[in-house]
C-alpha cells in the first residue's frame, strides 16, 4: 500500500508505517534543518521541500491508499498560548484536508496534541470534523498515551482516524495493551559514552551516535518543578528542545523549596545533566541506525521531540494495515 506523508518531520511516522509494510514514494516537510536527515533515513521517499500551503494538491499521486502526517502542534499546545485555528499554524490543517479532498485515499491519519481537546478549542475541532466529513470520510478521534504503546514514555496524543465512507469501516483503534517499558530498559548503556555538545551548543563531532547532551543553564520555569524521572519509570514527555530537555535518572529528583520552585541536591549537582540527543531518540523508539543530521543540537532534539514515537506509530500502522486487508 501507498501512502503520501505530510509534515514530515524527520519521519518517526512513516518509520512506523513502513515497518508496517506500507510504502511512502512522496512526502512533505518545510524545514530545511530536516531534510537531510530525513532523505537520509528515507532514501525511497521522494521529499518536497516547500510549503505545503503553495503545494497545488494536483502534484500528488492518485494510486494512493492513505495520507499521514502531523500538521505543527504550537497552537494547541497547552504550554503554548493556545490559538488554535486562530494561529496561521492552526490552520494548516485545512491544507491537509485539501490534498485530502483531491486525492481521495482509503484512509488518513492526522496526529496532534491533547491540547487540541481543551475546551476552548471545542468548536474548532469540531469544524475540522466537519471539514473531514464533508471530505467523504467516517472520522473518529482518539486520545492515547505512548507507554501503552511501548514507548518509554508518558506521552499523550490524540489522532484524527478516517476511512472513505463507501468502504462502510468499523476501524478498531488499537487499545495499547503492551508492557509498560521504563528508562533502564531503553538507556541505561548509554549513560556511559554520552558526552557534552561543542561550544554553543554545536555538534560534538567526538560523540558516538550523536550520544551528546545540551549544555547550560536552567531557566526558573525549568526549575519550577522536578524535572527527574528514576531509572525504573517512563520518561516525561520528550520535549522539542535541548534546553528544556529532562534530566537524566543517574541524579536525584529536585527537592521541592516552595510553590514553583524546585532545586538539585545538595552535593550531587554534578549529576544533574539534560539527556542526549540519542537518549531521547531511544525514548521516542528510535533505531541506533537512525541516524540524525545537524550542527546546533537544539534542531536534533527540535525533530526528535517533534515525531511520532516509531512503536507507537507502527502498532496503528498494523492496525490499519490489518483493518484494510
Amino acid at each position: 500500500m501507498r501512502l503520501i506523508s505530510l509534515f514530515s518531520g524527520c519521519g518517526g511516522l512513516d518509520l512506523g508505517f513502513e515497518r508496517a509494510g506500507f510504502e511512502i514514494p512522496i512526502a512533505n516537510e518545510f524545514d530545511a534543518s530536516i531534510w537531510e536527515t530525513f532523505q537520509l533515513n528515507h532514501p525511497s521517499t521522494e521529499l518536497i521541500k516547500s510549503d505545503v500551503r503553495k503545494l497545488s494538491a494536483d502534484i500528488f499521486p492518485c494510486d494512493i491508499d492513505g495520507i499521514i502526517g502531523g500538521p505543527p502542534c504550537q497552537s494547541w499546545s497547552e504550554a503554548g498560548e493556545g490559538r488554535g485555528i486562530k494561529d496561521s499554524r492552526g490552520q494548516l490543517f485545512f491544507d491537509y484536508i485539501r490534498i485530502l479532498q483531491t486525492v481521495k485515499p482509503k484512509f488518513f491519519l492526522a496526529e496532534n496534541v491533547s491540547g487540541m481537546l481543551a475546551k476552548r478549542h471545542f468548536s474548532a475541532v469540531k469544524f475540522i470534523l466537519e471539514q473531514f466529513r464533508d471530505c467523504g470520510y467516517d472520522v473518529t478521534i482518539h486520545l492515547v498515551n505512548a507507554k501503552n504503546y511501548g514507548v518509554a514514555q508518558e506521552r499523550k496524543r490524540i489522532f484524527f482516524t478516517g476511512f472513505r465512507n463507501d468502504l462502510n469501516a468499523d476501524f478498531k483503534f488499537p487499545a495499547g495493551n503492551k508492557p509498560n517499558l521504563n528508562l533502564r530498559d531503553v538507556i541505561w548503556d548509554l549513560q556511559f559514552s554520552a558526552v557534552p555538545t561543542a561550544k554553543n551548543n554545536q555538534h560534538n563531532s567526538t560523540a558516538e551516535n550523536s550520544n551528546e547532551f545540551f549544555t547550560g543553564s536552567f531557566s526558573t520555569i525549568f526549575m519550577s518543578r522536578n524535572r527527574v524521572k528514576s531509572w525504573d519509570e517512563p520518561a516525561f514527555t520528550v520535549q522539542a528542545s535541548g534546553r528544556h530537555c529532562q534530566l537524566h535518572p543517574q541524579a536525584p529528583k529536585m527537592e521541592f523549596v516552595s510553590q514553583n520552585v524546585r532545586r538539585f541536591v545538595s552535593g550531587k549537582e554534578n549529576l544533574y545533566r539534560r539527556m542526549t540527543v540519542r537518549e531521547i531518540a531511544r525514548i521516542q523508539g528510535f533505531p541506533d541506525e537512525f541516524k540524525f543530521i545537524y550542527a546546533d543540537t537544539d534542531d536534533a532534539y527540535k525533530m526528535i521531540g517533534n515525531a511520532v514515537p516509531v512503536p507507537l506509530a507502527h502498532e496503528i500502522a498494523v492496525a490499519i494495515r490489518n483493518y484494510l486487508d
